[in-house]
Formats: C-alpha cells, sequence, structure tokens
C-alpha cells in the first residue's frame, strides 16, 4: 500500500486522511477546503482599553495601585496581540457536516494536504470498475 502523502504526522492514503488522531475515509470526504482564521482583535482590544482605563483612574485618584494594574493589564493585552498566530484550518466536507481535520500556521502545507486528499480521491475514483 502505497502513502501518497506522509508528513508531520498527518497522512492521505488511497483509503483515508489521517490527522490529529482523526480518521477520514476518503469515500466520505465531499470537498476539503483551506479556511484562513484571522487574529483575535476584540480581546486584546478590551483588555487594554480596561487597562488603559485603570491606569487613569489610578492617576487621577493618586492610587499607586490603580495605576500600575491598569499599567500591567494595557501591556497584558499588547502581550495577547502579539503572540497571537493566524492560523489555516483544513476544512473536511462530508455528508454529516463540515468538520476540523488539522490546524496549523503554515498555510502552504495545509494546502499541500488538501491537494493530496484532491489527488487521492481522483486516484481512488479513476481505479473504480
Amino acid at each position: 500500500m502505497e502513502t501518497p502523502f506522509n508528513d508531520r504526522g498527518v497522512s492521505v492514503t488511497r483509503n483515508a486522511l489521517s490527522a490529529a488522531g482523526q480518521v477520514f475515509p476518503l469515500r466520505e470526504i465531499l470537498d476539503v477546503q483551506v479556511v484562513t482564521v484571522q487574529k483575535n482583535k476584540v480581546l486584546p482590544s478590551a483588555i487594554s482599553l480596561i487597562g488603559l482605563a485603570g491606569a487613569i483612574a489610578g492617576g487621577v485618584l493618586h492610587s499607586a495601585a490603580g495605576l500600575v494594574c491598569g499599567i500591567m493589564l494595557a501591556v497584558v493585552g499588547w502581550l495577547t496581540w502579539a503572540t497571537q498566530d493566524i492560523t489555516h484550518r483544513l476544512m473536511v466536507q462530508t455528508a454529516t457536516g463540515e468538520r476540523e481535520a488539522l490546524s496549523s500556521v503554515d498555510r502552504e502545507f495545509v494546502e499541500r494536504v488538501g491537494a493530496a486528499v484532491h489527488e487521492a480521491k481522483a486516484a481512488s475514483a479513476a481505479t473504480r470498475p
């Protein structure tokens, strides 16, 4: 049995897609698509704004604790934004619905897996009588 694709714990054979402990038989896969998930903007902004308001209130009320806590929250909001990654997901469409098969920050890798699934499905369809 040949394995057309096997990289980073993901394998696509002529019968199935195996990724992240999940196995999707190719006969059940209707389509695959790559979806990009952008950084979350709401949570880091909210944390930073609350921290900024706390720092201002601490400064106005001459409260060192309020000022320090506000600055710390603003920094945590900025760090939350800076450490987020844009992720790419391989979504598998079956008769029962759509499920996430793979998630990675490397879009090229996710696209290669999707292309391997399409190729394996085409090869499987070509060998059926």
